[in-house]
């Protein structure tokens, strides 16, 4: 892979194999994560994954969000453990059994809690049950994550900076919710800038449409470029 270091996982957020394709074929120079996510995995499977690692060499963040009872848990992670992605996420809510149960069944794989989904707001949360709020709701699942054997953590870039103090600085701390400065928020609810998303503690950032939206492979390339550079 190349020394460029950018903290960008490019969200592969389509269901069409050949666009997902062109997407990595465009940003590779710059980008080594890319996320698939439960559509896309839903409609290519294996064969889909295999087709996107014939584009370029990178790191697989499987976004599957796995939330079931420990032994389901295990028994999915099982499954597909031998496509050996660098992280499959699981929802942290599933609690301590479930996530360690994953973790147990692949330790290989980075094992990522998900804590508090970005879409969500606190009005949305309340709604829910989570009474505590997203920030002291996401540090209270991240710690029984870490706790549990997780590797990595979801979360808002608004709970970066309390998570990275609760679980210390060797968890990786991966963030959706980011957009650069100017960008329209889309589905995300508690957002930050790709710079101040990593000043606060996070390792990694998901990045979707700030990115794929531009309208040549050329102006992928430059943009995956220029949010790079400003978080250096």
């Amino acid at each position: 892979m190349s020394d460029y270091k950018s903290p960008i996982i490019l969200a592969l957020d389509t269901p069409e194999l050949d666009v997902a394709r062109k997407w990595i074929e465009s940003t590779n120079d710059v980008v080594k994560y890319y996320k698939a996510g439960l559509e896309f995995f839903l409609n290519h499977g294996e064969r889909g994954i295999h087709a996107l690692r014939n584009e370029g060499e990178f790191e697989l963040f499987l976004d599957l969000k796995l939330h079931d009872i420990p032994n389901t848990v295990a028994s999915a992670t099982k499954a597909i453990s031998h496509i050996n992605p660098r992280f499959l996420t699981v929802h942290a809510s599933g609690g301590a059994a479930m996530v360690s149960a994953a973790v147990q069944a692949a330790p290989h794989i980075d094992i990522t809690a998900v804590t508090i989904l970005t879409s969500l707001s606190a009005d949305d949360l309340s709604q829910i049950g989570f009474n505590d709020g997203p920030l002291h709701s996401a540090v209270r699942l991240a710690q029984l994550s870490v706790e549990s054997g997780a590797k990595a953590i979801v979360c808002s870039p608004l709970e970066v900076e309390a998570i990275r103090a609760a679980v210390g600085q060797q968890p990786t701390i991966i963030t959706p919710g980011v957009r650069p400065a100017g960008s329209a928020l889309g589905d995300q609810s508690r957002v930050m800038t790709p710079a101040q998303a990593i000043k606060s503690g996070s390792t990694l950032l998901v990045i979707g449409r700030p990115i794929t939206s531009m309208s040549s492979p050329r102006e992928m390339l430059d943009r995956a470029r220029e949010i790079t550079d400003s978080t250096l």
